[in-house]
């Protein structure tokens, strides 16, 4: 198990988990949402390619619509 900080909260998950299977774990797939790790934004088409590593900071943002 791998252990980071997650939105200011510790969190753990496999060895060799990379951002798509966080976000599949929470279920926030299908959300507008914006990542940072290690203070930077990591884009949509690289999070597949991006592993988690220990004591990692990421932190998720959703977009919330509004007027």
């Amino acid at each position: 198990m791998i252990n980071f900080i997650l939105n200011q909260k510790n969190y753990c998950i496999n060895d060799g988990a990379s951002i798509t299977d966080l976000i599949d774990k929470l279920d926030i797939g299908e959300q507008k949402i914006a990542l940072e790790k290690n203070l930077q934004i990591i884009t949509r088409s690289l999070w597949q390619s991006t592993k988690i590593k220990e004591n990692d900071k990421i932190e998720i943002v959703r977009a919330i619509g509004g007027g």
